[in-house]
This record gives structure tokens, C-alpha cells and sequence, in this order.
């Protein structure tokens, strides 16, 4: 009698561990941007992580970040949170097909780690937050062990070794693919309800009737030439430099103004209280200190807000309070001298951009706008807190970090057209761009074409002394092939901008811009 074989099936191990854990921890990262997308009181946990992530960094790798990426720096910073999850689940899902502990710790401390970073953010509320990573956390450790489950190949015990089941195949593929979209659905309708919930708040704010109002752009204010930069440049292509990771969300009901430190008396303002307030436009160009050369960190807009002086001059500022410190809802700080709310440049609590409100990406629901110096020590963004302190008694956020504790405006000039590399046809040709010296003004602009004679440029009729102009020229190019242009501005005091090349850190870049081109 022939033997007979018995198949009696056993279990191995997961083909596929490391997709397993990539698609576990999708779901959890999915499952708090949703509840932070349903639940006002959590914050995000990928934007909380990656404040942290940029507040602990060494300034040279923000720098790089900016210099590199410009205005792209929060998406990369925010996809490469995700992507570092991503990495670490399929590490932990190569470790724990034998050890399921280890991936209870690991998603514990995903859990541990998410939590106390967004129990630093504004209008966060514990509990709620708490429990929501709990349970994200707990239904991704759930689906990895379903994953491994399904993932594991059955073998028969016989010679033939191992016979992959088709029914086990089609399980696991079904029950990817649900973790998966579970994730990224709550991925992405999480962000959206995020986004959504700010706008709508926004969308229902309608700006009060300013009693100062400049007038609108005129032919002189304007030159028409292609290529260059709007006089004012609209929101969405203002620039947008800033630590938060995703743009806070303010809950305008709940939110206040607060003037603190070194006053007579402390001054707390809603939103309606600043929108009682005479209101003020301006014409303000405001520049990032990360501005390179040529580069694109700066842009004019026409803001409109309360005169901060006359805030300051409710609250009562006392002697020796030399430093004014702005803090944003999210904890971010800057400071400038207290006297630069005092010398005429006139700065705004600004509540609108270019006739709508502030939006969100620009500070909604209030800002700072103080003409004449870089973001970095004035232009508070989401501003909740005004505090009035000594010159020494404090160091806003960038400092430390080995930038100047004060931050002018230079005097800079940019070309926008030639682009870099562009060809133009020979003969006569329009050459143009902008430049700025916010509170000092711009007196001439010049241009040089090879080695050259400097030639005057025609200047826009300015908007305002705390505004850039436009500069063109028109320039002969009978000469096919290569071709470079310099351009340099002289300011309102008889200065012009130095050649000398200097990087941003710490105070600044300097220098001139230039562009290579062709004719022909």
C-alpha cells in the first residue's frame, strides 16, 4: 500500500513585515490629523512634532532649509515627518513579527512623543488630545497584528515545501489596501477640515471702514513691463516665511490681545475691540533677513490696522522699558526697540491685507507690520501678547540662535527681467525690476551692462517712503551672445547699497545683483 501524505498546514512568518508596519503607522498618523481636523482642542500631532523638530534644530539647518527650498520648506519639513514615521514602521515591523512588544513600545512612544508635543500648542485640550492619540495608537498596533496575521504564508508539510494559499493572498491584499485608505483618507480629510474650519472663521470677517486710506495704484506708480513684480504684490504670492510647520488655527471668539510687562496699566483687546479702533492703510514693504541676493523673501502689500502707538499709549509704557516682544499664539517671539513705536515710522497692529482680512498664512486674526525692519525682530505673526521689557531682560526666538538683536531693512535692488538665463532679442530692450529701503526711500536706481558705464534707471512714482519702487531702463543689445547686468539702488540719505557680498546671517545680505542672459 502506497504511503499517504498528510498536508497539515503551519504558519510562518509575515512575507512582507516591513509593509505591514509602514501601513500601521499610516493609519495612526491618518487618525490624528482626522481628530485634529473634528476636534478644534487637538492640535496636529505632524505639526506639533515638526514645530519641535524646527524650534531644536541648529540654525544652520533652517537656513539651508530656506535657502534651498524657500517658501517649500513647511510641506517638505511636514512630508518628511511623515516619511521618517513611515521609515520607522517599517523598521518596527521588521522587529516585531516575533516580539509583538516591541512594536507596543514603539507605538507608545509615537503615542507619548505626539502628546507632549502638542500639549504645547495654543488652545490645546489634554484630555481630548490624550485620548484621541491613545486611540489611534491603539488601532494601529490593532491593524498591524490583522497585517501580520494575513501577511503570514501558509506551508503544507510534504515535500513540495511551501504553497502559497490564493484565498490568503486575496485577504491580505483586501485588508492592505483598507488600512491603507483608511489612512490616507484620514490623512487628507483631516488636513482639509483643518484648513476649511480656519477659512470659514476668516470668511465671516468683514474689515471696518478705515478712517486713513491710501490711494489706489495709479499708471505712475506702475511700469508695465513683463517679467517685473507687481508694485503690490497679492496674497498669493507674498511670501511666507515663518516657523509654523501648519498655520495655526485662532479661535477668534476666544482669542485676545494682551499688552503686559513694563506698563501702567495691562490692556486686553478682542478682535471687535481692535476693529472699534481707528483703523489705518498703509503701504508697507516688509523683507525676510533670509533674503539672499536677487532673491524673492520680500514683497509689498497695502496693510491696514490699528496705530500700535496708540495701543501702547493706553497701556502706559514706563521708563526703561527699551524692548518691545511680540508672541505669537504659537509661541513664537520677536523683539525690537521700544522707540521704534515712537519715531514717526508709525507701526501697525495690522488686521487686513490689500482690503481683505488678514489671511491665515499672514496672521489672521492680527499681525505686527513695524516699516523698516526684518521680520525676523518685529513682524509677529497670529500676535496674542505685546510685552514691554528691558533691552537686556530678553532674547526673542531667533536670537539665541546667532542672529543680530536688531534687524533694519538694507538698502537692496533686484532684477526680474532678464530672468536668469533668458534670451533676448538684439536691439533695444526693457530692462526691469524692484528695489526697497523701507523708511529711508529709494533716490536712484542704476544699471551696468558688461563692464560698462553705470546708467540711471527711471524710478516708479513711489506708493509710500516705506514702499518699493519700481526701477526699468531701457538698454541697447547689439551684441549677440552673453551679457551680464548689475544693478544698485541709492536710498532717501544719499547711501547706496555696498558690493560687497555678504550671506543673510546675521543682520542681512548685501551686494550687488546681477543676472547673465543672452542675445540673439
Amino acid at each position: 500500500m502506497a504511503a499517504t501524505v498528510t498536508a497539515e498546514v503551519k504558519r510562518a512568518a509575515p512575507r512582507r513585515p516591513w509593509l505591514d508596519g509602514v501601513l500601521a503607522v499610516l493609519l495612526a498618523i491618518g487618525l490624528t490629523e482626522l481628530a485634529a481636523g473634528l476636534f478644534v482642542g487637538v492640535p496636529s500631532a505632524i505639526s506639533s512634532i515638526g514645530g519641535l523638530i524646527v524650534d531644536s534644530s541648529p540654525p544652520w539647518v533652517k537656513d539651508l532649509a530656506i535657502s534651498t527650498l524657500g517658501m517649500a520648506d513647511k510641506g517638505a519639513l511636514a512630508i518628511g515627518t511623515v516619511v521618517v514615521a513611515l521609515a520607522i514602521g517599517a523598521l518596527v515591523g521588521g522587529l516585531a513579527f516575533r516580539r509583538f512588544w516591541i512594536a507596543v513600545i514603539a507605538f507608545s512612544g509615537f503615542a507619548v512623543a505626539g502628546v507632549a508635543a502638542q500639549l504645547g500648542e495654543p488652545g490645546v485640550e489634554p484630555a481630548l488630545a490624550v485620548m484621541c492619540t491613545a486611540v489611534a495608537a491603539a488601532s494601529g498596533l490593532i491593524a498591524l497584528r490583522l497585517l501580520f496575521r494575513a501577511d503570514e504564508t501558509p506551508r503544507a508539510a510534504s515535500d513540495t515545501g511551501a504553497v502559497p494559499a490564493d484565498a490568503d493572498r486575496r485577504r491580505f491584499v483586501l485588508l492592505a489596501g483598507a488600512v491603507f485608505l483608511g489612512g490616507a483618507i484620514s490623512l487628507v480629510v483631516g488636513r482639509q477640515m483643518i484648513i476649511g474650519r480656519s477659512d470659514s472663521l476668516r470668511e465671516a470677517t468683514a474689515l471696518p471702514r478705515p478712517v486713513t486710506r491710501v490711494a489706489p495704484v495709479r499708471p505712475e506708480n506702475s511700469f508695465d513691463v513683463p517679467g517685473l513684480t507687481p508694485v503690490v504684490v497679492q496674497d498669493p504670492d507674498f511670501y511666507r516665511i515663518d516657523t509654523a510647520l501648519v498655520v495655526p488655527i485662532v479661535d477668534v471668539d476666544s482669542w485676545r490681545l494682551r499688552v503686559t510687562g513694563m506698563v501702567d496699566r495691562e490692556v486686553e483687546l478682542t478682535l471687535d475691540d481692535l476693529y472699534a479702533l481707528p483703523q489705518h492703510e498703509r503701504y508697507v514693504t516688509i523683507a525676510c533677513v533670509s533674503n539672499g541676493v536677487g532673491d524673492d523673501l520680500v514683497g509689498n502689500a497695502k496693510w491696514q490696522g490699528v496705530r500700535l502707538v496708540e495701543v501702547l499709549e493706553r497701556a502706559g509704557v514706563q521708563p526703561g522699558a527699551g524692548q518691545l516682544v511680540g508672541r505669537s499664539v504659537d509661541g513664537w517671539t520677536a523683539g525690537f526697540p521700544t522707540e521704534a513705536a515712537f519715531d514717526g515710522r508709525d507701526p501697525l497692529i495690522a488686521v487686513g491685507m490689500n482690503g481683505e482680512p488678514l489671511p491665515r498664512r499672514h496672521g489672521y486674526p492680527a499681525r505686527l507690520i513695524v516699516p523698516g525692519l526684518y521680520g525676523y525682530v518685529s513682524a509677529t505673526k497670529w500676535l496674542e501678547e505685546i510685552e514691554l521689557t528691558t533691552w537686556d531682560g530678553f532674547d526673542a526666538y531667533w536670537v539665541p540662535k546667532g542672529w543680530a538683536k536688531e534687524g533694519p531693512i538694507k538698502t537692496q535692488s533686484r532684477i526680474d527681467r532678464p530672468a536668469r538665463g533668458e534670451r533676448l532679442s538684439p536691439g533695444s530692450q526693457a530692462v526691469a525690476g524692484v528695489a526697497w529701503a523701507p523708511t529711508r526711500g529709494i533716490q536712484r536706481v542704476e544699471v551696468q551692462l558688461d563692464e560698462g558705464p553705470w546708467l540711471e534707471a527711471e524710478l516708479s512714482e513711489p506708493l509710500s517712503n516705506e514702499a518699493w519702487v519700481q526701477w526699468r531702463a531701457l538698454i541697447d543689445l547689439n551684441e549677440v551672445g552673453g551679457h551680464r547686468l548689475r544693478v544698485r539702488a541709492t536710498d532717501g540719505t544719499g547711501t547706496t547699497q555696498t558690493e560687497e557680498r555678504e550671506p543673510p546671517r546675521p543682520d542681512g545680505a548685501t551686494g550687488w545683483h546681477q543676472v547673465d542672459f543672452r542675445v540673439g
